[in-house]
């Protein structure tokens, strides 16, 4: 059984990226999609990579965020 303290511990756990070159703190465990809905961005308007590598819209909840990370998010463009 864990203690109480190793619950608060748990739950106020932070990391600390640069979303597009700016610091922003997002609670530990936190995935791609999780940045995106807090960011308050409509997930299909949006491309995103993580530190230089395009993240496909598939694959954003199951990408884990670390603290140190460098996410971009941009406008997708469409056309040729």
């Amino acid at each position: 059984m864990r203690k109480p303290d190793d619950i608060s511990t748990i739950s106020n756990a932070t990391l600390t990226m640069s979303v597009n070159g700016k610091p922003y703190t997002m609670y530990a465990h936190s995935t791609l999609a999780d940045l995106l809905t807090q960011l308050g961005h409509v997930p299909e308007s949006i491309a995103t990579a993580l530190n230089g590598e395009f993240i496909p819209r598939a694959k954003r909840d199951q990408q884990a965020l670390r603290s140190g990370d460098k996410v971009s998010c941009f406008q997708a463009i469409v056309g040729g």
